[in-house]
């Protein structure tokens, strides 16, 4: 099956073609750093950390950058997130976007959220975003306006088109000196006059500022992806304005598609609210890490399509932990009886099982990166593998080896949420069979001295921990129950 992805840009499913074979440029809005990420930037960037890892699992050389905006996003009010932090902390805002974006990469790292391959800063690529909005004026798609530079939304007879809205259906802008100096309701700032009391600026050729936050990512992606790139992420709450104007200032600005495929993310909400900063209903990554394993909080997110939203409740956070619970015992289970498998395949046709897993989890990935679907694969597949392993004890070693593999690839390489066997737990399956095979050795050593009590006692105690002695020609074999 061809990978199929549902292009935000047109709504519907589309064949994924990348520009080059091969390969994958992709491209997701990144954080703005002026606090701690909460569950809510979980639900997104584990979203994407999925899709990058299922394209290269299925063979893609995917090159993933996501930016950092530390300059520029400004709220409603005209602040800026950043310095309005600033003077909470009494620091400088270069402090602010320090430590939170420290605090971010903490997070993902926690979530084993991959690290994105060039995470490019705002601040770090100025000169880029000045040169873009200098071709934006040359071909008649921006204007200045009192040391400012504004986009003008009537110049692109293709505004609109990913959020399917009209450029006279815009509503006036609730900020009123921005009103007064923009041609239209919907133009949009690409460079701000600093005021005097506005410590981030830069120079210009329209005086001291600093950009808007739009033109960060149009000019970054150019800079990384080239003018046209495959894959565009982002939040669903972006998708107007940021998203449509990023189309709108990069097409006019490069006479040249943007991105291909526009793939964004539900929100995760609370009480079908969406969990923000603004309304005081978050939960922060950090907090949620000290009640669930990073892998828990990965599987509540994967429980739904990346597009779709998700609701935060703590039954819900409880559901998937006894989910994963119910895998990953599994998969402990399978990594224990390989410590003492007899060798072989015997398993009764179980690698015909894997195989068709396999192909069912391939087929449900490739249906818009089905992950939901996948996990339901590995949760059947686990109910058979408890099975296996409970009804057979001669299950031979490379079965078990397979079983291993394939949670490892499409639970953990893919889907982020079964852990590789560590050194500590092979050290504590080599730790608990020589203690086993001590035990044997001092029972044999009591039925040759013919200390038949003490002999029964270890077979005794040995069986109340779930270990099976079964006395041969050739020697005393064990098992575990």
């Amino acid at each position: 099956m061809t990978l199929r992805i549902f292009n935000v840009l047109g709504r519907e499913k589309q064949d994924f073609t990348p520009l080059v074979e091969g390969r994958v440029g992709m491209y997701v809005c990144g954080p703005t750093v002026y606090d701690h990420a909460h569950l809510g930037h979980a639900k997104n960037y584990v979203s994407f950390d999925v899709v990058v890892r299922y394209l290269r699992y299925s063979g893609y050389d995917v090159l993933y950058i996501q930016n950092i905006t530390d300059v520029g996003h400004m709220l409603e009010s005209g602040e800026d997130r950043i310095l309005k932090k600033a003077q909470q902390m009494q620091a400088k805002p270069m402090q602010v976007v320090e430590r939170y974006t420290k605090s971010y990469f903490d997070d993902m790292d926690a979530l084993g959220v991959l690290r994105p391959d060039i995470s490019p800063r705002a601040s770090g690529h100025v000169p880029e975003q000045i040169k873009m909005i200098e071709t934006l004026l040359e071909k008649e798609n921006a204007y200045v306006v009192n040391g400012s530079v504004y986009f003008d939304v009537t110049s692109d007879p293709d505004y609109g088109k990913l959020s399917n809205r009209r450029v006279e259906e815009q509503e006036e802008d609730t900020r009123g000196t921005t009103r007064d100096e923009k041609k239209h309701p919907a133009d949009f700032a690409l460079w701000k006059k600093a005021e005097d009391e506005h410590i981030l600026r830069w120079d210009s050729p329209w005086g001291e500022g600093f950009p808007g936050w739009h033109i960060e990512c149009s000019a970054m992606s150019k800079k990384y992806l080239g003018t046209t790139f495959d894959i565009h992420g982002g939040g669903i709450d972006n998708l107007y304005p940021h998203n449509e104007n990023e189309i709108a200032q990069s097409e006019c600005a490069n006479d040249a598609a943007f991105a291909n495929y526009w793939m964004l993310v539900g929100s995760l909400t609370v009480d079908s609210i969406k969990m923000s900063k603004s309304l005081g209903n978050f939960v922060t990554i950090k907090d949620a890490l000290e009640r669930y394993r990073p892998e828990v909080i990965r599987t509540f997110i994967v429980t739904a399509h990346y597009s779709n939203p998700v609701d935060y409740s703590e039954d819900a956070l409880s559901a998937a932990k006894n989910g994963w619970e119910r895998l990953y015992n599994a998969v402990r289970l399978t990594r224990q009886r390989m410590n003492y498998a007899p060798e072989g395949d015997n398993g009764n046709g179980f690698l015909e099982r894997l195989a068709a897993v396999r192909t069912e989890f391939k087929e449900v990935m490739d249906d818009d990166f089905g992950a939901p679907r996948a996990l339901a694969a590995l949760q059947d597949l686990t109910r058979d593998v408890n099975t296996l392993l409970n009804d057979n004890s001669e299950v031979g070693l490379s079965v078990l080896a397979e079983i291993d593999k394939a949670y490892r690839e499409m639970g953990g390489d893919v889907l982020g949420i079964i852990p590789a066997a560590d050194g500590g737990d092979t050290r504590s399956a080599e730790r608990e069979k020589a203690l086993i095979e001590m035990l044997i050795n001092m029972r044999a050593q009591a039925r040759v001295n013919k200390n038949y009590a003490e002999s029964d006692r270890i077979r005794a105690e040995l069986a109340q921990a779930g270990v099976i002695l079964e006395d041969r020609a050739d020697g005393t074999i064990w098992k575990i129950e």
